[in-house]
């Protein structure tokens, strides 16, 4: 394998359905536990879904109440995630203008977008939040971030749909390829619970609406399979310069050795698989690798029959049989934008640990899905490459090759 162009991954935060924090996400993964929950709100009543993954910890009480009131929710869980990351590498001394950030978003400040409009709605213009502009902007957490960290080396969005957190790495990447930044926050959010949301997705039938065992529902690459379940989260990596990263001593998780970024031009929800296969194969060569250094596959794998059959097509005809695959949404449920980064920090984990989570509820394999899919327990051993997909409605296809 030869590695041409990778940067190395220095520090991880999270927030999911799972814990507070990348630690205590992964710990979540490996026990196999599910973030999964019955909606008791009150709004939720009249809903044809009855169940999501929301956080474990309110974000706004991780903030002083000042700053929280002045953030959308996903920007709260980017700046606490991205806090995180950077401590984790180390806080970095880097020239503002050497740091960047980019970040991946499916719906952007939407809660806010909602919950301002109904105060417009019912009590009209004067009772608007003088912060709603700031808070409902899709670009808002990475200039939150940004801000927060005193990165002026761009503060980019990704606007990508399910693929956004995985886009935003790919980016990442490519700024410290091409001499841009020698440091990079890059990761992916999503805060989007609400009856409008759920309702919108749950009318083109892509949620499941069964809830009577809530930690059942999410069921990829299972027989059983409903539909995806909606969750929110952050996921968030430090990457850099190889070479900067080694003078200062970091501590290294991992390395982006590849990414590639395709669209299918076919359809706008559907899923394709040759679209997935142009997005895999790029991934490789832009990596340098072969099929065979592939040893672990963090599947997109979502609890839909097209989406899930369309990814074990695609990744049967690129990688083959020989790799373990994991699918952990059965767990955080779909966490949309941020999904892709929290894939990917599974996968970079997995080879750090050289164990790979299970993928839970998976009871009986759909006998067309022809992988090596983990399941009842982690599996352990030792690979050196990883391969994490991230697909969205529009077309996009995201693949990443990460290594040990």
């Amino acid at each position: 394998m030869t590695r041409i162009g990778q940067v190395l991954v220095t520090g991880i935060g999270a927030m999911t359905p799972l814990g507070a924090d990348a630690p205590s996400s992964w710990a979540g993964l490996l026990d196999g536990r599910s973030g999964v929950r019955l909606l008791e709100e009150e709004w939720a009543e009249d809903l044809p879904v009855h169940v999501a993954a929301g956080l474990t910890v309110d974000p706004a009480s991780l903030l002083p109440r000042t700053e929280a009131r002045r953030l959308d929710r996903g920007e709260q869980i980017a700046v606490l995630g991205a806090r995180e990351a950077w401590q984790d590498a180390g806080a970095p001394e880097v020239e503002p203008e050497r740091l960047a950030v980019v970040i991946g978003t499916g719906t952007g400040g939407v809660l806010t977008t909602l919950g301002q409009d109904d105060i417009f709605e019912r009590d009209g213009i004067r009772r608007l939040s003088p912060f709603t502009v700031p808070m409902l902007m899709p670009n808002g957490p990475a200039a939150r971030v940004s801000m927060d960290l005193g990165a002026k080396g761009g503060a980019r969005t990704v606007v990508s749909a399910c693929a956004s957190g995985a886009e935003a790495l790919a980016l990442g990447q490519d700024l410290i390829r091409h001499g841009r930044a020698d440091v990079v926050v890059a990761g992916g959010v999503e805060a989007c619970l609400h009856p409008f949301t759920i309702a919108a997705f749950a009318q083109m039938k892509a949620l499941s609406t069964q809830s009577v065992d809530p930690e059942t529902v999410s069921r990829p690459f299972d027989v059983r399979r409903s539909g995806f379940v909606m969750g929110e989260g952050v996921g968030m990596m430090v990457l850099e310069r190889p070479e900067f990263a080694r003078a200062r001593g970091a501590r290294v998780h991992g390395a982006l050795a590849g990414s590639a970024v395709g669209s299918s031009a076919n359809h706008i929800t559907a899923s394709d698989a040759e679209g997935q296969v142009f997005a895999m194969e790029l991934a490789l060569r832009d990596a340098g690798a072969a099929a065979a250094d592939i040893g672990v596959v963090h599947a997109h794998a979502t609890s839909t029959e097209s989406g899930d059959l369309a990814e074990a097509e695609a990744i049967g005809r690129v990688v083959g049989g020989h790799a373990v695959v994991t699918a952990t949404k059965s767990m955080t449920g779909h966490m949309l934008g941020a999904s892709g980064t929290v894939g990917a920090l599974a996968a970079l984990l997995a080879l750090r640990d050289g164990t790979v989570p299970a993928t839970r509820n998976l009871d009986e394999l759909d006998p067309r899905v022809e992988l090596d899919v983990v399941r009842s327990e982690p599996r352990t051993g030792r690979w050196t490459a990883a391969l994490a997909n991230s697909f969205g409605f529009g077309g996009h296809n995201v693949s990443l090759v990460l290594t040990r």
